[in-house]
């Protein structure tokens, strides 16, 4: 969404906001008419992401606009006269030096989602959002602390894939990814992270950055129509999975059946042959 967006915002200044239902607002403590205010004659100058937030830098002294998608959040990119979206709760109209009119809707069904204009604060040599401080970096930032996450890991007696999810820890690794990618590397979910040796770590982390990388490449992995990039588009990493989701079916390592089990209200999927747990 990030890689979308880029293009036909940054440069881009805000023409009109408007705000269609409060409720998309919840991280925006000022309320409308002061995000509208805000916005509406400033520039983006840039678009970044960390989790599952997104912010879009503005001309105005150290604010971005930020987005959290929560659970069925989306930001579309639209022609200026285009209809309304179902579920549209935000419309920002832009005026590109390139590619003219433009708008971003942000869509919401579940209304969990939220947009707001936050100041910016330093995160090491970076500026992010204040609301973003406690995210931590992700595998694929070019600052991610490798030997930090090392460190992380020799400290927790938890299981691998819950701080694969913590995202004090480490973002962007979701519960797919984190099947996956512990897949990729033959470790077990519920092994100990302070038992994994240095090697582990090593081809965990190169594991988690390739699985990432592919699944951004494919325009990640859509179950439903909630799941689109800028343009309304599926992804189809879900063709690419080879253990989440794959519970009973044959490992294409080894043959042996995928494992499902419940897991923190979700599921695990692993090959209990290829990936011995730890203890």
């Amino acid at each position: 969404m990030r890689a979308g967006l880029a293009p036909a915002a940054v440069g881009s200044v805000i023409t009109a906001v408007s705000v269609f239902d409060e409720r998309a607002l919840t991280r925006h403590a000022a309320g409308a008419a002061d995000f509208v205010s805000r916005l509406e004659g400033r520039t983006f100058t840039g678009a970044s992401r960390r989790g599952k937030f997104l912010w879009l830098p503005l001309d105005s002294p150290e604010s971005a606009l930020i987005a959290h998608l929560g659970m069925s959040g989306q930001m579309l990119l639209r022609a200026p006269d285009a209809g309304p979206e179902r579920h549209e709760r935000v419309r920002i109209g832009l005026e590109h030096p390139t590619h003219g009119e433009l708008a971003i809707v942000f869509a919401d069904q579940r209304t969990f989602g939220s947009l707001a204009v936050d100041s910016l604060v330093m995160d090491g040599p970076t500026e992010i959002p204040a609301q973003v401080r406690h995210i931590a970096r992700d595998p694929l930032d070019p600052l991610f602390d490798d030997a930090g996450f090392r460190a992380a890991l020799a400290h927790r007696a938890s299981a691998i894939k819950r701080v694969l999810l913590d995202q004090g820890v480490v973002s962007g690794i979701g519960n797919i990814y984190a099947d996956e990618s512990l897949w990729a590397s033959r470790i077990h979910p519920e092994s100990p992270a302070n038992l994994l040796s240095t090697r582990a770590v090593h081809r965990l982390l190169a594991e988690v950055r390739s699985v990432l990388a592919k699944a951004l490449a494919e325009g990640g992995t859509s179950f439903d129509a909630q799941y689109v990039n800028v343009n309304g588009q599926a992804g189809y990493f879900a063709h690419s999975l080879n253990a989440y989701g794959r519970g009973g079916e044959p490992c294409p390592r080894c043959g042996g059946p995928i494992r499902r089990e419940a897991f923190m209200n979700r599921s695990s999927h692993y090959c209990p042959r290829c990936q011995r747990r730890l203890r």
